[in-house]
C-alpha cells in the first residue's frame, strides 16, 4: 500500500516513515500543503493520505476541502495538535475519514491506518482472501493451502495491492510507483522479477500478464493463464 504523508515536522515525518516501513507500506513524504494538493490532483496512485493540518504553503484543512471538491475519495487520516472538539468536527465535516491528535502512539496510528484502508476496500475483515491465498496485513503473514509462505517486503506489498483490487489491471508504471514510491532508483524489470517470484512461491497462474499493459490478479482462474 502506498501512503502519502503530508507533515512539515521533519522529526515526526521521519519517525512515521520508519514506523510504517516494517508494515510493508511505501511512504512518500511532502512537507508543503500546496505541493501535496498538486500531487493528489495528479495521476499518482496513492492508497491513503496521512495529513497534518498545520502546513506551510496551504493549510491542511484547505488541502482536504480541495481534494474532496475535486471528487477524490482517497482515505484521509488527519494528524493535528488542534484537539478542540470543534476542530475535530470541522475536519471530519471537511472530508477526513479519521482523526488522530498529537501526540499519539505509533501503534494506534498503525491500527487506524489499517482500519481506514480496510473500510476503503469495503472489507469487514482485516484479512484479504483470494484464490486460496490468505493475507493478514496486521501480522504481515501470507498463507496458501495452510502453509505460511515467506515473502520479501516488496513481494508482500505487491501481493497486497493485487489482492486488495482483484480484477483490476495494473500497468507496470503504476505498480512501480505503488511498490517503490518516488525516492528509489528502480531497475526496469523490477516488477517482472517480483511477479515471477510470487508465481513461483504461490502458483504460476496467480497473476496474469495483460499483454502490452501490465498485470492482473483475476478473481477466478482463467481458461488460459499467462
Amino acid at each position: 500500500m502506498r501512503i502519502l504523508l503530508v507533515e512539515d515536522d521533519p522529526s515526526l515525518a521521519s519517525g512515521i516513515r520508519l514506523a510504517l516501513k516494517p508494515e510493508h507500506y511505501t511512504v512518500d513524504h511532502l512537507a508543503d500543503g500546496a505541493v501535496a494538493l498538486t500531487a493528489l490532483q495528479g495521476s499518482e496512485p496513492f492508497d491513503a493520505v496521512i495529513l497534518d493540518l498545520g502546513l506551510p504553503g496551504l493549510d491542511g484543512m484547505r488541502v482536504l476541502e480541495a481534494v474532496r471538491r475535486g471528487g477524490n475519495r482517497i482515505p484521509v487520516l488527519v494528524l493535528t495538535a488542534r484537539d478542540a472538539v470543534d476542530d475535530r468536527i470541522a475536519g471530519l465535516d471537511a472530508g477526513a475519514d479519521d482523526y488522530l491528535v498529537k501526540p499519539f502512539e505509533v501503534a494506534e496510528l498503525k491500527a487506524r491506518l489499517r482500519a481506514l484502508l480496510r473500510r476503503s476496500q469495503g472489507q469487514a475483515s482485516p484479512m484479504l482472501e483470494c484464490r486460496g491465498i490468505r493475507l493478514d496485513p496486521a501480522s504481515r503473514e501470507v498463507c496458501y493451502r495452510g502453509e505460511v509462505i515467506p515473502l520479501s517486503r516488496r513481494e508482500f506489498t505487491l501481493l497486497q495491492e493485487f489482492m486488495g483490487h482483484p480484477g483490476r489491471v495494473f500497468t507496470r508504471d503504476t505498480l512501480t510507483r505503488l511498490v517503490y514510491g518516488w525516492e528509489e532508483d528502480v531497475e526496469s524489470n523490477a516488477i517482472e522479477v517480483h511477479v515471477h517470484h510470487l508465481r513461483r512461491k504461490l502458483f504460476p497462474g496467480l497473476i496474469r500478464t495483460v499483454r502490452g499493459i501490465g498485470y492482473v490478479l483475476d478473481r477466478a482462474p482463467q481458461e488460459a493463464e499467462a
